[in-house]
């Protein structure tokens, strides 16, 4: 009997922004579905789910994808938090979007969102100078060279691991901050996005662990004139991808202009240190539309209007946002 190794993965209750946590179940092979994979339990005592003398938790898998890191058969696996006699628990953002996504499944919506990150070793990003400052941003976006790119063997591996994962990943790139990248997922339908994100975020903080680097997603890791970290989430239903779509985009762009607030609020802690108004963004205090504009709230591609029908881009998200709650927001409001 072949012995597997199964990363199962889930997100704890850590307040105001959640993070991840794993552990190892060996498993009698073969896996074939998700069915095959075993519920478990947690210590939620110890992640901020749970009061000591009620601790128990439940693991319910969600999906799973082979393990790039320990390869051979092994699996990494996506859970869901529940409660021991199976209700969701209250940090589950996810039970709520799979509602939603049943609602309004006519609407085949798709995402695609851009995961912006930063690498720190120690207190300073990576490859900056001990206790100084690089030179000023400018050349790092898309950059090649050892003077402008910093930790591009991590990046590499991550982007090759996530393939092997079967991820959607769609592409990376350096970004304008050294020491900060991003990385792609989608298109995809829901939930599928936001679990593959979350596996994918697990995947490059294993991976740079092994470096001695972190990556953290903090939506302005460094004060002062320098870009801060999003999660720019794109976003389209069936309508919007047909003849006359562009109609739609715009509808869609006035309906999230009403409800600004709302959407702020579930886009991730901090991100008003990011949506200054400087560096790519719009103030966090109002909201545009336009098309190629970089420094909106919102931005219509320029594909999207020469074609006249598209998608959007929400450049509000911070990259720590939980992907669950943005496509839901986005989801109700477009949709609802």
């Amino acid at each position: 009997m072949s012995h597997i190794r199964a990363e199962y993965i889930w997100i704890d209750g850590n307040k105001p922004t959640a993070t991840l946590r794993s552990k190892t179940k060996i498993l009698d092979g073969p896996i074939r579905s998700l069915e095959d994979v075993p519920l478990w339990g947690f210590d939620g005592s110890s992640t901020m789910q749970a009061v000591g003398h009620d601790s128990d938790r439940l693991l319910r898998p969600i999906y799973y994808a082979p393990d790039p890191i320990r390869r051979g058969d092994n699996i990494l696996v996506m859970n869901e938090v529940r409660l021991p006699d199976g209700s969701v628990h209250e940090s589950n953002t996810r039970a709520h979007l799979v509602k939603l996504q049943e609602k309004y499944k006519d609407h085949e919506p798709w995402f695609g969102i851009e995961q912006e990150y930063t690498f720190f070793r120690g207190r300073s990003p990576l490859g900056w100078p001990e206790g100084g400052y690089p030179a000023p941003q400018g050349p790092f976006y898309c950059g090649v060279g050892a003077d402008e790119v910093f930790g591009r063997e991590i990046v590499e591996a991550h982007m090759n691991a996530c393939l092997e994962a079967g991820l959607a990943l769609s592409g990376i790139n350096a970004e304008v901050m050294p020491g900060q990248w991003e990385f792609q997922i989608g298109p995809l339908g829901l939930p599928e996005v936001a679990d593959q994100l979350w596996i994918a975020r697990w995947l490059l903080y294993r991976i740079a662990e092994d470096s001695g680097v972190n990556a953290t997603l903090h939506p302005k890791p460094i004060k002062g004139d320098w870009n801060g970290a999003g999660a720019h989430t794109n976003f389209s239903t069936k309508a919007m991808r047909e003849e006359g779509g562009l109609r739609v985009v715009r509808a869609a762009c006035e309906a999230l202009e009403k409800r600004h607030e709302e959407h702020i609020a579930v886009y991730g802690a901090h991100n008003e240190e990011r949506l200054t108004g400087l560096h790519e963004t719009c103030s966090i205090h109002e909201f545009r539309y336009g098309i190629s504009d970089r420094g909106a709230s919102v931005r219509i591609p320029m594909a999207t209007a020469n074609e006249g029908r598209g998608y959007l881009e929400d450049r509000r998200p911070a990259a720590n946002m939980d992907p669950y709650q943005v496509c839901a927001a986005l989801l109700e409001t477009t949709c609802g």
